[in-house]
């Protein structure tokens, strides 16, 4: 079976309606019973779907509508992850264009072995896999992401260190996409921004408190991506590598120079989502790092604004770019998903589709 060759791709998360959010507001106050709420949430992914087909793109994501987060699927569907709520995973400093805001880290700790209860992913793939033709792909977080809720003071109950904790994520994650594949998925995506945050000190500081020095932690953590991506024939794997993504905002700035020789080269997925919207995120020169068997998909379009990229401001881009990389290893999607928690990003679902239209408009522009 052939690997994704798709030229224009989409990351994950798309704008929640108002109608889904509503709802959600309503089971938690008991006010619709969880039967009621699944049919708003099942309409809402039929309206994602539609919308990603009439927009032209050849990949689809059910637009991570179940979640609360891109990654709260794992502590949902997993026992052993302690008291946690949605700032879990959007602590950090944010920046933007009116000024930084500060989301403290909760007291996130894993407290017992975990344990799998549900598989959120399988729904995912067999809901949206009915109602669409085209290719379905599924996102799951990268192991390592979960060093937020290592503390080394109540979590060495369930786990020795934080490799071992580590290491039954990815166990987990693993089962997960075994899953997946049983069920006729082709396409997943794991999501690393994490990674990225290590151009700050302030987050090198962090991480190196969970207990891995900095120099290591690509090293290890990409060991665990590569365990769970594993060997796959007919299985496209793609990496997605920002640098946060909320109401518009960022954690981090800084190009992908300094990571790009370890994370271009040893993770075994074949795609890189690479987020290039605008000049926060650097040059093209480290797309010179990437071996001849894997294609850069450029996060061109930016999901933190609304104005609409033109088709030839895209393919401009693109060129600029093929002069460090070979067109044909190359491709294009958002910079991030227009939606990565509840809160979603400051663009209107017109403007969303008008965004995926452009790609795809110069993905055929481009490629043919």
């Amino acid at each position: 079976m052939e690997l994704i060759q798709a030229r224009a791709d989409v990351v994950g998360s798309l704008l929640r309606p108002a109608e889904l959010l509503q709802a959600r507001e309503r089971l938690a106050a008991g006010e619709i019973s969880p039967a009621q709420f699944k049919r708003v949430e099942d309409r809402a992914v039929d309206q994602a779907l539609s919308m990603q087909e009439r927009a032209g793109l050849e990949v689809l994501t059910d637009g991570e509508l179940r979640r609360l987060s891109f990654q709260s699927q794992l502590a949902e569907a997993v026992e052993g992850f302690g008291d946690w709520d949605l700032d879990a995973f959007l602590w950090g400093r944010w920046h933007g264009q009116e000024g930084d805001v500060e989301i403290e880290r909760p007291p996130l700790a894993v407290v017992a072995p975990l344990r799998q209860r549900r598989s959120p992913w399988a729904e995912e793939l067999t809901y949206a896999r009915a109602r669409t033709e085209r290719t379905v792909k599924v996102t799951i977080p990268s192991p390592s992401l979960f060093a937020n809720f290592w503390d080394p003071r109540r979590s060495t109950g369930a786990y020795r260190n934080l490799e071992d904790l580590i290491g039954a994520v990815a166990e987990i994650l693993a089962a997960a996409v075994d899953e997946l594949v049983a069920l006729g998925c082709t396409y997943v995506q794991i999501d690393a921004p994490h990674y990225t945050l290590l151009l700050d000190p302030a987050y090198r500081d962090f991480y190196e408190s969970r207990g891995w020095p900095a120099d290591r932690w690509l090293e290890l953590g990409l060991h665990y991506d590569n365990l769970v991506i594993g060997d796959r024939p007919g299985v496209t794997f793609a990496f997605h590598l920002c640098r946060g993504n909320q109401l518009g905002r960022w954690l981090v700035a800084g190009g992908y120079d300094a990571i790009a020789p370890t994370v271009f080269r040893r993770v075994r997925a074949q795609r890189l989502m690479l987020e290039y919207d605008d000049e926060r995120s650097g040059g093209f020169e480290p797309l010179a790092e990437l071996p001849e068997d894997k294609v850069a998909v450029l996060g061109l379009v930016s999901t933190k604004r609304g104005e609409v990229e033109s088709v030839q401001q895209l393919s401009a881009r693109v060129r600029e770019a093929s002069r460090h990389c070979p067109l044909e290893r190359l491709a294009i999607s958002p910079q991030c998903g227009f939606a990565t928690s509840l809160r979603g990003n400051p663009v209107t679902h017109e403007q969303q589709e008008a965004k995926l239209r452009a790609l795809a408009l110069a993905a055929q522009e481009i490629w043919g």
